[in-house]
C-alpha cells in the first residue's frame, strides 16, 4: 500500500487474465518484479482458458494458472479497469478500477495490455431475440454452466473459432442442427493446407472437427434471419444460389473476433483496425506501454504466450530468445493468412434491412444511418455505439458495414458505480491522458 488509502503500488501492472497476462505476469514476478495483474473474470484463463469453477482448466492451461500461483503477483479477480491516467511527473499510471462495487487504485512504471479480442457481430433480421448468441458467448455460456442437452442448436459464424465450439456443444449433449461457415470452401482448404506450418494446431483442428462428425459442416453459407415468437425458434440460411429454414432452439452467430484496443487507444497508444501497434520488443507508440496477445493482432494462444514471453523479456531489460522472435514470425504469418482465408464476404454487408437494430443499447435500426457520415456524426444524429456497452457490440460493425472507424475512447471505459469514479477521480488528480489515435 501507498500513501494514498487503498492504492496498490506495483513496479508493473498488466492488464487482461488471459494467456498473454498469466505468462507476463508469471515471468515477471518469479524475476522478482512487483506485478500486479488485473482483470474482469472470476479467475484467470480469459475466454480460451476459462472454466467452470471447482473444474480443472484446460490441459494446456495448467502448468501457465499454476505457475501464475507459485509466482507470488497479485492478483486482483473480478475486477473492472474504468480509467488510466498518465503521471508525466512521477513517471508511473494512475489505474483506476471497480472491484466488487468498491474503489480499486494501482499505481505502476509500467503497462502491459492483454485485453485481448470481442467478438463480431453483423446485424440481420432477428439477431437481437433471446436465444441468439455469439459463438464465443455460447462457450463462455457453456463453461458457466448452460445446459444445452437436447437443444437444437445452430452455429453460423467464420474462422476457426467455430469448431472448438461446436465440438463442446456437441460433448454437453447438444443437438447440432448445422455448422454453418461463411468463407468459401476453396479458402478453407487452402488455409488447412498451410497449417503444416504449426502441426499442433493442425491436430487440434482435426480433433475439434471429430467432435461433431455427425453434425453437418457447410462452407460458403450464412445466416439471412432468425425468426421466433418470443425467442427464436428458426433461422433462415443461404449459400447465395438457395435458400433454406432450420428449426433451432439455440443460434450461435457471430463473425470472428476483433482486437480490443479501446484502453490502449485511451491512453494514447497508437491503433489501427488490426490492433494495438507495437514494435519488436512488443512496445507500444508509448514508451513506458506494452503490449500482448490478441489486442495486438488477432492470432490465437501460441501467438499469445510467444509475444507476452517477448514483452515480459523486453520490461525486464533482456534480450528475447532468437527461437521465441522465429516463432512469433510464423505466428503472425499463420494470422494474416488466417484473415485471408476467413475475410467476411460481402454479402453480409447488405443481410440487414432497414429496421433491423444495429445499436441494441439505444434501439438504433440500420435505416437510421447514412453511409456519408462519419463516426461522430452517428453518434449525435442518433446516439449510436452511446449505451452502456459503449460500442462494443456496434462499434465492430459498423466499422465493417460503413468503414466507420471506432470514435476515441472516453472514460469511464466500462460502467461503474458514480461513487467510485467519485472517489478515483480525486486520487487520480495529478495526472493526464493524451489522446490516442485509431
Amino acid at each position: 500500500m501507498s500513501e494514498r488509502t487503498g492504492e496498490i503500488i506495483a513496479d508493473v501492472a498488466v492488464i487482461g487474465g488471459g494467456p498473454a497476462g498469466i505468462a507476463a505476469t508469471s515471468i515477471l514476478a518469479e524475476a522478482g518484479r512487483r506485478v500486479v495483474l488485473l482483470d474482469e473474470s472470476p479467475d484467470p484463463g480469459g475466454q480460451i482458458w476459462r472454466h467452470r469453477r471447482g473444474a480443472l482448466p484446460p490441459e494446456a492451461a495448467r502448468p501457465w494458472i499454476e505457475r501464475l500461483h507459485r509466482a507470488g503477483a497479485t492478483v486482483m479477480a473480478g475486477c473492472t479497469v474504468v480509467d488510466v491516467l498518465d503521471d508525466v511527473e512521477s513517471a508511473r499510471f494512475d489505474i483506476l478500477a471497480e472491484r466488487g462495487n468498491a474503489p480499486v487504485a494501482v499505481r505502476a512504471a509500467t503497462l502491459l495490455i492483454a485485453t485481448g479480442a470481442r467478438e463480431r457481430f453483423l446485424p440481420f433480421p432477428g439477431w437481437t431475440l433471446p436465444g441468439v448468441v455469439g459463438v464465443g458467448g455460447a462457450q463462455a455460456l457453456l463453461k458457466g454452466g448452460l445446459d444445452v442437452a437436447g437443444k437444437r442448436v445452430v452455429i453460423a459464424g467464420s474462422g476457426p473459432l467455430v469448431l472448438p465450439v461446436a465440438a463442446s456443444l456437441v460433448a454437453a449433449g447438444a443437438n447440432l442442427a448445422l455448422v454453418a461457415e461463411q468463407a468459401p470452401r476453396a479458402n478453407v482448404v487452402r488455409f488447412a493446407r498451410g497449417l503444416w506450418r504449426t502441426p499442433s494446431s493442425l491436430v487440434q483442428a482435426a480433433r475439434y472437427r471429430s467432435g461433431f462428425l455427425r453434425a453437418p459442416y457447410r462452407m460458403g453459407v450464412w445466416v439471412t434471419s432468425a425468426r421466433g415468437d418470443g425467442r427464436v425458434q428458426e433461422v433462415r440460411i443461404t449459400d447465395g444460389a438457395s435458400e433454406r429454414t432450420i428449426p433451432c432452439d439455440l443460434l450461435c452467430a457471430a463473425y470472428g473476433l476483433v482486437p480490443d484496443r479501446r484502453l490502449a487507444a485511451l491512453i494514447g497508444c497508437e491503433c489501427s483496425s488490426a490492433g494495438v501497434r507495437i514494435d519488436d520488443e512488443q512496445r507500444t507508440s508509448h514508451p513506458r506501454i506494452f503490449a500482448a496477445g490478441e489486442t495486438t493482432g488477432v492470432g490465437g494462444v501460441q501467438k499469445a504466450l510467444v509475444e507476452a514471453q517477448i514483452a515480459a523479456a523486453a520490461i525486464l531489460g533482456h534480450v528475447p530468445s532468437r527461437a521465441l522472435l522465429r516463432r512469433r514470425v510464423v505466428l503472425r504469418a499463420m494470422a494474416i493468412h488466417m484473415d485471408e482465408a476467413f475475410a467476411l464476404r460481402d454479402e453480409l454487408h447488405h443481410v440487414a434491412s432497414p429496421d433491423t437494430i444495429v445499436c441494441r443499447c439505444e434501439d438504433v435500426t440500420l435505416g437510421a444511418l447514412h453511409n456519408d457520415w462519419t463516426t461522430r456524426q452517428a453518434k449525435l444524429y442518433t446516439r449510436v455505439g452511446m449505451g452502456p456497452c459503449q460500442g462494443r457490440v456496434c462499434g465492430p460493425a459498423l466499422e465493417c458495414l460503413y468503414g466507420w472507424p471506432e470514435d476515441a475512447t472516453r472514460s469511464p471505459t466500462a460502467p461503474a458505480l458514480v461513487s467510485t469514479l467519485i472517489d478515483l477521480s480525486v486520487q487520480g488528480g495529478n495526472s493526464e491522458r493524451t489522446e490516442g489515435q485509431d
